[in-house]
């Protein structure tokens, strides 16, 4: 506010983006467990990242009960994870709350839950609210009330108003009590309208830690492999239709820290570039499918078209003369195949995909990355040329929940038409290159089917020694 010199009277309205299923026990006050003394040392009294794997017994197990293939990033796994492994922790919590929403709940003293977080991520809809809680009893007695007690709330669509900031928040962030605020949205979602898409045959490629692929569609996807399918929850009147990669700038982060020699980090050094853009420049020179490496990018699961958690990444064509940066420019072309079958997925359910806007911190960095994914994918792609693209789509949203008579605006399309950003890079296939990925996405395409689920145990039998 002080940078901005924006008066505290002219903001009309807040909204928060977060990750998502981040989860956080608190207790009747809205305070996390994890800052109570009595539960400083227990680790599910803390917050679960949407990235926390650890729950993959639970999901297994409430596909074997429900017949229901759930990802163990999702909000019932890890709560299944809480009750088996701390009872105390479960049974102190009054409620257990998406960390979007629990910001949310804290800024208005509301119990107010968002419906982007509710729907993706713990299965319910506007017709049946939580449709599976029927059968929750199944997988633990203590699940029967979950829907009531834990999960208890009115649940709200981006956009809506949820309340007002507290006036001790209000001074707090230096703004007013007449702060509306809206219902939270998944971060990665908050970035549709950011990039200004508000319609069907536009897709929206998040990067950053992991991907997500959105698009809008009139008709619910009806495929396989496809993580959300949600009418209203993003742009009101259209489904939108998700799935991504469960790890991306999280691989090349593992690739880098884990595995690169002292002579390329004094190299860097020397030269004083970023290690990320030292190994980027001499990947950049390299042809596609340099020295022979191709990888399956399923280092923390896969999600199309398999969805299952337990798959794990892969990496073929090593020889004692392989290069770092032969390795890492295979990583970031696994990340871009791994694109082109979420968007041949939503192709075949009927989508006719015409435009692809990319954003996140990644896109913005790496422009080998982009020109990879233009390359693989056969078209051009439009980058934002902000990191922050999931903050200016969630201030859409605030803009809507102050509504117009406050200044804000009545629609989210109608926002993002006046709010999106001017300027976008350009990344155009090279038409060399996009031949030579036709022949190597061929060859990813029979590497993935190697360790298909049910056709090939390996990647079960290693989880059992993990």
């Amino acid at each position: 506010m002080k940078k901005s010199k924006v008066e505290k009277e002219q903001v009309i309205g807040l909204a928060i983006d977060f990750t998502s299923c981040t989860i956080l026990p608190v207790d009747a006050e809205k305070k996390p467990l994890c800052m109570i003394e009595k539960f400083v040392s227990r680790p599910h009294a803390y917050a679960k990242l949407w990235k926390h794997h650890a729950a993959w017994r639970e999901a297994d197990y409430i596909e074997q009960q429900l017949h229901v293939k759930l990802s163990s990033e999702l909000l019932l796994p890890k709560i299944l994870e809480i009750l088996n492994e701390d009872y105390e922790v479960y049974h102190s919590a009054d409620q257990i709350l998406e960390a979007g929403d629990w910001l949310g709940q804290i800024l208005t003293g509301t119990r107010a839950r968002s419906a982007s977080m509710a729907s993706y991520k713990a299965m319910w809809n506007k017709e049946e609210g939580y449709g599976l809680s029927q059968s929750f009893r199944i997988l633990h007695p203590l699940l029967e009330d979950l829907t009531e007690t834990k999960l208890s709330g009115e649940i709200y669509y981006p956009g809506e108003c949820i309340g007002y900031l507290l006036p001790e928040w209000a001074a707090r962030l230096g703004l007013t009590d007449r702060t509306a605020v809206s219902a939270g949205i998944i971060d990665a979602h908050a970035a549709v309208p950011g990039c200004g898409i508000t319609k069907p045959g536009q897709m929206m490629l998040a990067i950053g830690t992991s991907t997500v692929q959105v698009i809008l569609e009139d008709i619910p996807y009806m495929g396989e492999g496809v993580y959300g399918n949600v009418r209203d929850a993003v742009v009101s009147g259209h489904y939108a239709w998700e799935s991504g990669i469960a790890a991306a700038g999280d691989t090349y982060q593992w690739f880098i820290e884990k595995c690169i020699s002292a002579e390329y980090a004094s190299a860097a050094e020397r030269e004083r570039e970023d290690i990320y853009r030292y190994l980027e420049k001499k990947a950049q020179i390299l042809n596609p499918g340099a020295g022979g490496m191709l990888a399956l990018e399923w280092w923390n699961g896969n999600k199309t078209p398999y969805m299952d958690s337990g798959r794990r990444g892969v990496m073929v064509g090593y020889t004692l003369s392989t290069k770092p940066e032969e390795i890492y420019r295979a990583l970031l072309e696994a990340t871009a195949f791994g694109t082109k079958r979420i968007l041949e997925a939503f192709n075949q359910a009927g989508a006719n995909i015409r435009e692809i806007y990319a954003c996140g911190g990644i896109p913005v960095k790496n422009d080998l990355l982009m020109q990879i994914c233009a390359d693989v994918l056969g078209c051009e792609i439009r980058v934002s040329a902000t990191e922050y693209i999931s903050a200016l789509g969630a201030a859409m949203y605030a803009a809507v929940a102050a509504g117009k008579e406050q200044g804000g605006h009545l629609t989210i399309q109608e926002a993002a038409y006046c709010m999106k950003e001017k300027q976008k890079r350009i990344f155009r296939p090279v038409t060399e290159n996009v031949k030579k990925y036709q022949e190597l996405y061929a060859l990813y395409r029979q590497l993935s089917e190697l360790f298909q689920p049910g056709k090939n145990d390996l990647m079960t039998r290693l989880k059992e020694f993990a």
